[in-house]
């Protein structure tokens, strides 16, 4: 009987620390799709751009660094989605700066 709900207590363990490696990667998905559309519309300049993924990197070096021991404990879970939470803002307060690429200038790099 202790067996079976020790598997039982390991696979709820497993499938939680799958789940939240799933809202990771949506949300740096979606986050990457925000800044690539700024970039495209103009309402993120180039230097902002730069600033912005340099931001994504870091959160993702952070994840494969977490997950290096096979497993993202609660508070690092809570850590990547602060990281991310503050990256959400940063990017939504670039967006909307008053700083544009004039619609006349060539969109330039990445």
């Amino acid at each position: 009987m202790k067996k079976v709900i020790l598997i039982a207590a390991a696979a709820i363990m497993a499938s939680a620390g799958m789940a939240s490696a799933a809202s990771i990667d949506s949300t740096q998905a979606r986050q990457a799709k925000r800044i690539e559309q700024g970039r495209k519309t103009g309402k993120i300049t180039w230097t902002e751009g730069l600033k912005l993924r340099a931001e994504q990197n870091k959160i993702k070096r952070t994840e494969a660094k977490y997950r290096a021991d096979g497993y993202i404990s609660r508070s690092e879970y809570r850590d990547l989605k602060s990281m991310q939470r503050k990256a959400g803002k940063n990017i939504a307060v670039e967006k909307h700066d008053s700083k544009t690429r004039p619609s006349w200038l060539p969109r330039v790099g990445l």
